[in-house]
């Protein structure tokens, strides 16, 4: 599909919004997302045209999932975020503690073109992105230090990588992603993850909880880390020799959700924003400045750019958490990574 066509896609698709008109203070919609080079991609792909279409204006509020869910639990008696993008992971725990409400088909037309992986129980939310979490490196540098590539979490215990090395913190989903896959590096116990671990831990400078490490690496500080694909193709696209690895075990699935928040301010502009997302105009574009696997099989990407994403068939490869588990066990967990690892 030609970038024309994409954006042609995306706006007809916006045509369900209200005629542009002179925004208002009442329609000011309130998107609570990620940070970083995520922040960017959304301003350039998604905002402009939406508030076009739709005559309104949005507000991004930069932040970790935890944090975005932190906030509608402190805000759950007045919400002041219409819509929350927000991982897999946490947005599990958003729905169960009823903080989102179900999506409207009437307005969120697509759901039925969403791919299997991404639908969500009761479509409380729906997943718009797929990416994954493995392991980044520092081509260059391992290059000239006479290091091989990563194959898997415990490479980065190598000792010529020490305090070379970040490591994200458990309180974002890549934290978690990498006590996973330290586990099924191990005997799939989170026993053995938490051993495999602490090994690393060992080599790092610092532990993340924005999940955007970008500044480490542009700085020299890190050369290796646990993170997420889109985002590394999204520095490499700086001309940075950034490399992403699917660990030997697998990488971990990462479901980018978008959601309305239950007694959401503007509600009905937050269905018609979910919508704008699942378009395959939009869907395309997401794929194409920050390497998001689309969601929907009409979001037809270029070769080139298939094979920097996560599309639906790599995904089905790939073992997902079990973010019911997860959830339940995460405090206990992460008191014990702030003893044990974060140390």
């Amino acid at each position: 599909m030609t970038r024309l066509l994409a954006a042609a896609l995306a706006l007809a698709a916006l045509t369900a919004c209200a005629p542009p008109a002179p925004a208002t203070s009442q329609d000011r919609l309130v998107v609570a997302g990620y940070g970083g080079s995520y922040q960017e991609v959304f301003e350039q792909a998604v905002l402009p045209d939406f508030e076009k279409a739709c005559g309104c204006e949005v507000t991004y509020i930069a932040g970790s999932s935890t944090d975005t869910v932190a906030k509608l639990k402190a805000q759950k008696d007045a919400p002041q975020i219409d819509v929350a993008l927000i991982d897999d992971g946490p947005q599990a725990q958003a729905a169960q503690e009823e903080l989102l409400a179900a999506l409207d088909p009437k307005v969120v037309t697509r759901l039925g073109e969403v791919e299997k992986v991404a639908r969500l129980p009761g479509d409380i939310g729906v997943g718009f992105a797929l990416t994954a979490t493995g392991l980044a490196y520092n081509g260059k540098w391992y290059e000239d230090n006479g290091l091989p590539a990563p194959k898997r979490l415990s490479d980065l215990a190598h000792p010529k990588l020490k305090g070379k090395v970040v490591l994200p913190s458990i309180s974002n989903t890549y934290g978690v992603g990498a006590l996973m896959l330290a586990a099924r590096e191990g005997d799939g116990s989170v026993e053995s993850g938490f051993a495999g671990v602490e090994k690393v831990a060992a080599n790092a400078f610092t532990f993340d909880t924005t999940a955007d490490v970008s500044n480490y690496f542009l700085q020299g500080q890190a050369v290796a880390s646990v993170w997420g694909g889109s985002r590394v193709e999204t520095l490499a696209d700086k001309d940075f020799p950034i490399t992403f690895v699917y660990p030997e075990k697998g990488a971990i699935p990462l479901l980018a959700t978008a959601n309305v928040v239950k007694g959401a301010p503007h509600a009905d502009l937050a269905q018609k924003f979910v919508d704008a997302l699942l378009q395959p105009g939009i869907q395309h574009d997401l794929a194409a400045k920050g390497y998001d696997g689309p969601v929907v099989a009409d979001a037809m990407l270029e070769p080139a750019l298939a094979k920097r994403v996560v599309t639906s068939e790599r995904a089905a490869t790939m073992r997902p958490l079990d973010w019911k588990d997860v959830n339940a066990r995460r405090a206990a967990w992460t008191d014990r990574w702030t003893k044990e690892v974060e140390q």
